[in-house]
């Protein structure tokens, strides 16, 4: 059968997805099944489902079946009854913090970049390496107690995203296997398709990543490396502490092994921060937790690239700190492997625009950076008091100082099922099949919780607070219930 045959038919499934004739959360027949139906190969059925899965109309649960998923709509005010047709839901799939006052501090470093002659400077290409301003910047943001980076060794991306698929590409060639927390940030695994990258999923505790599982993936086959989030993992919220992070590293040097550090998320934990209640409940157990081994005293956690700066590769992105829609992606790689690093980034196409760089550059000099973090940080902490009162009872895991949160489902729900419930009230979420890294071989998703990502930086702070009373609401009700009338 040719490719425009089985996307003939996987436009019909679509259509009937469109057309409300399969509704989110319906389950698809057992490609088996289907292919029956349509008189059709095994494996054009297998085509089918993967082209729906790649249009994001469907998700598939191991053990479980496919699903139709809900749809992506724009941020729009919460409901607390069900949505009318062509109403905007309340987006907490998305995590993009704005605070009011950052329009304003944004805007005045600008305007020096706006005269001509900033501005002919500014739309020049760019190598990776950026400029020794842009280095001398990037270095004192990434610098802490624990870390000292020499300019020389950053390199630019246009976002994180890319600066990521650099240094995957520059560490694990096509064929190549890569660990990474069986729950893991969804765009790892997209990047990892494209680059030819086998991901292995490695198992965590309530203190992240478990260096034994490494150990054990590694003699089973070996790894190239390691994609990590030591701090504010997303989407568990844990963070390791300074002794994990210890073992990890000397793991690293044991097996020979390199890490991509992403902190993208750091900057709302600093280095030397307490760990706080992991919860947004009563109940303080499961995965999701993140208090730690000791919640009550405050523990230095330098990052995996002061404990194994020849191995690691650290990710950070300004998305999150500034704005997302202009900013830089930044890599922190050893000596002998910037220029590896270099070369990734030039052939994907993945180097920093210099007006972006430029712009991000004032912004880091200027005291508007440290400003809008702080702000964030308030706003977060205000989100998460928001989460507690609302989701008070339920097995909610998250870090008090984060943008999203981990919430575990009574039994009786199913995750898509509720996706698609929150859906018809207005409110997107993310299910857990979208962290969650199939084992190798495997097809779909890997297994997945029971549980929901909720992304609390979308909506203004009043509709946020409604629409984790309506989630709360639904909760606390049967699948029946959420049915229409």
């Amino acid at each position: 059968m040719s490719a425009e045959d089985y996307r003939r038919i996987a436009d019909a499934v679509a259509a009937d997805i469109t057309a409300g004739r399969l509704r989110p959360g319906d389950r698809l027949p057992t490609q088996r099944a289907f292919a029956r139906a349509h008189r059709i190969a095994n494996s054009t059925a297998t085509r089918v489902y993967r082209e729906l899965a790649r249009r994001g109309l469907t998700v598939g649960e191991v053990g479980r079946g496919t699903y139709v998923r809900a749809a992506r709509h724009a941020p729009g005010p919460a409901l607390a009854e069900p949505a009318p047709a062509g109403t905007a839901p309340v987006n907490l799939e998305l995590n993009y913090p704005v605070v009011p006052e950052q329009s304003a501090l944004l805007a005045a470093g600008l305007a020096p970049l706006l005269r001509p002659d900033a501005l002919g400077a500014a739309l020049r290409p760019l190598a990776p390496a950026g400029t020794p301003a842009a280095r001398t910047a990037a270095a004192a943001l990434l610098s802490g107690p624990a870390l000292r980076p020499d300019p020389d060794h950053l390199r630019f991306a246009g976002n994180g995203r890319q600066a990521m698929a650099g240094a995957l590409a520059s560490l694990v060639p096509p064929g190549g296997r890569l660990g990474v927390e069986a729950l893991t940030y969804p765009m790892v695994k997209g990047i990892a398709a494209r680059l030819g990258i086998t991901l292995v999923p490695l198992a965590t505790d309530a203190d992240g990543l478990r260096p034994d599982a490494v150990r054990a993936a590694h003699r089973a086959a070996p790894l190239r490396a390691l994609y990590v989030q030591p701090t504010l993992h997303n989407p568990l919220g844990v963070t390791m502490s300074a002794g994990r992070r210890a073992e990890l590293a000397a793991t690293l040097g044991e097996l020979d092994l390199w890490a991509v550090e992403d902190a993208v998320w750091a900057f709302l934990h600093p280095d030397g921060a307490a760990d706080g209640d992991g919860t947004a409940g009563g109940d303080r157990t499961g995965p999701g937790d993140t208090a730690g081994p000791d919640a009550s005293t405050t523990t230095a956690r330098p990052p995996l690239a002061a404990l194994a700066p020849d191995r690691t590769i650290l990710i950070d992105s300004l998305s999150k700190r500034l704005a997302p829609g202009l900013t830089a992606g930044l890599a922190l790689a050893p000596p002998a492997h910037t220029d590896r690093l270099s070369a990734a980034l030039r052939s994907g196409g993945w180097t920093a625009t210099g007006f972006a760089l430029e712009a991000v550059t004032r912004w880091l000099t200027d005291g508007s950076l440290e400003r809008i973090v702080d702000a964030k940080r308030r706003d977060a902490a205000v989100r998460q008091a928001l989460l507690r009162e609302r989701l008070a009872g339920f097995r909610v895991h998250a870090d008090p100082r984060a943008y999203f949160a981990w919430w575990e489902l009574p039994a009786r729900w199913r995750a898509e099922t509720f996706l698609a419930a929150a859906a018809r009230h207005g409110i997107a979420v993310t299910p857990a099949a979208a962290f969650a890294v199939a084992a190798e071989g495997a097809q779909g998703a890997g297994p997945a919780p029971n549980a929901v990502r909720l992304a609390l930086a979308g909506p203004a702070h009043e509709p946020l607070a409604q629409a984790l009373t309506t989630l709360a609401a639904l909760a606390h009700g049967t699948p029946d219930d959420s049915l229409p009338d």
